[in-house]
């Protein structure tokens, strides 16, 4: 796995504590890219943190029960992904555009007492991640792109379909299901997915319910 200039290729790449952003409803996959905007000051003392050292952080969501800690702050789900910031743009008004790239999912082992404003974690990673894509994987992306077309015509939006076709089955997977409009739940499934084959079908699954749900809206208004 190569992120910007970086190379991960087995766990003694990997750090094995992190500091999270914790973020509901996004989704960082390996391999993919992920535009964020940091401006709260404790994740930008996060990103400087980092940037001096491997450059790496987990984007994780907030417990899908609600739970909270003692603190007040949310729990963490159990599988969040390592990101490497490969660019960085400092605004002038207090701000940081970064891109992060996908390096390999983690579980959360248990969260680290720390003094740092922002939190930290020990983790164990998701080693697979770190293997090269092979063709072996098969997703029936016929059908993907089926449900998909449908979305984007219910919905009334547009698709660089030449783009779409030229994309490789992962880049295709990962890509739609990171921009995928759809909540913290069903982006939570497709973390965790257990391999592209399954987030495939994960997400033509969500998108197949999210399409029948607004058939459903739809006939209810006419009544």
């Amino acid at each position: 796995m190569q992120a910007g200039n970086a190379h991960y290729r087995r766990e003694a790449d990997l750090p094995h504590s992190i500091p999270v952003l914790v973020l509901e409803g996004a989704l960082l996959l390996p391999s993919s890219r992920l535009p964020l905007n940091i401006f709260e000051p404790r994740y930008l003392q996060m990103v400087d943190h980092v940037m001096a050292s491997h450059r790496l952080i987990g984007l994780i969501q907030p417990s899908l029960d609600g739970a909270l800690r003692e603190d007040g702050q949310p729990q963490l789900c159990e599988v969040g992904c390592f990101g490497r910031i490969t660019s960085l743009t400092e605004t002038g008004d207090g701000r940081y555009l970064i891109a992060l790239q996908g390096v390999c999912r983690f579980r959360l082992v248990e969260e680290l007492h720390v003094k740092t404003p922002f939190r930290q974690v020990s983790v164990t990673p998701f080693l697979v991640d770190l293997e090269e894509e092979t063709a072996s994987v098969s997703i029936d992306r016929d059908a993907l792109l089926k449900v998909f077309h449908a979305y984007l015509q219910a919905n009334d939006l547009q698709a660089d379909w030449e783009g779409v076709n030229r994309a490789s089955d992962a880049m295709l997977v990962n890509a739609l299901a990171m921009m995928a409009p759809y909540g913290a739940a069903e982006k939570q499934a497709l973390l965790e997915a257990a391999d592209l084959h399954t987030r495939a079908e994960t997400l033509i699954a969500i998108t197949e319910m999210a399409l029948a749900r607004d058939d459903d809206n739809f006939s209810s208004s006419l009544q």
